[in-house]
């Protein structure tokens, strides 16, 4: 670590840095031991009360178009919980395009060093505090969400592209996979069939509305839940809460 922040400028250890590694070097994680001036930076909400209680409510709208879905409870209830499991982060996200939810982070200032050292006797046996998602992860999200923007889709573009993300024949498990097939390919065609009028020199949207779509896929749920969630439901099974609700909803038991 020859530019380490923890090395004078001869790159021999600094005083303080060389008596509190002796302590480092006692822990048994070799996490302890890495050089600290390299953690990864992490953020959180600027505004968590607002920007959280939009996003439930995002959450809501998103269980309820599952559960207003006909085809979806036709579905063994073993796949309509897989399709829960694999799909809601998309559907979540294409809820917040569709809602223009808005958001702002700021940095979390990793803990010093010494303070790590110093405090790590009396945090033994206590709760780990709450997982803070990295800074090059939401900006990539917010990436993702700016593009999605600058589609400008009509309320008709996203619901049929949302029965599209929601019947997704590759979620692993599926015992009905062909009918979910068969279910995404009629989405998909009713959505062609809207942009032709709608966009009628544009023949390139339909590929490139599915294109940006897939971007969404991408984002880990642990992201999503850490940012908008994690400050509301603390340690709660996130999968566990949506499949309560949506059996309220639809008055049926989801998971298996």
């Amino acid at each position: 670590c020859e530019r380490c922040r923890c090395h004078g400028e001869d790159k021999s250890p600094a005083i303080l840095y060389s008596l509190l590694s002796q302590q480092l070097q006692q822990g048994p994680s070799p996490a302890q031991q890495r050089c600290w001036c390299h953690q990864p930076r992490t953020v959180c909400l600027r505004n968590p009360r607002p920007t959280c209680q939009a996003a439930s409510n995002v959450l809501v709208k998103t269980l309820s178009f599952m559960k207003n879905l006909p085809s979806y409870h036709l579905l063994p209830r073993e796949d309509q919980f897989l399709l829960l499991e694999g799909c809601w982060v998309p559907l979540f996200l294409l809820g917040l395009v569709q809602e223009v939810v808005t958001f702002e982070v700021m940095e979390v200032p990793a803990p010093s060093m010494l303070k790590k050292i110093l405090l790590d006797g009396q945090s033994k046996g206590q709760e780990p505090g709450r997982t803070q998602p990295p800074l090059a992860a939401v900006q990539r999200l917010q990436c993702c969400l700016n593009t999605f923007w600058s589609l400008d889709l009509s309320p008709k573009e996203y619901a049929y592209l949302k029965g599209a993300i929601l019947f997704n024949p590759d979620v692993p498990g599926l015992r009905a996979s062909l009918y979910i097939q068969s279910l995404q390919q009629e989405a998909q065609r009713a959505l062609r069939e809207v942009l032709q009028p709608l966009h009628p020199e544009d023949q390139g949207r339909f590929a490139r509305i599915l294109l940006i779509s897939s971007t969404l896929k991408s984002i880990p749920a642990p992201l999503i839940t850490d940012l908008f969630f994690r400050p509301v439901i603390g340690n709660a099974d996130i999968l566990e809460l949506m499949a309560e609700m949506l059996y309220e909803m639809s008055g049926g038991q989801l998971a298996p």
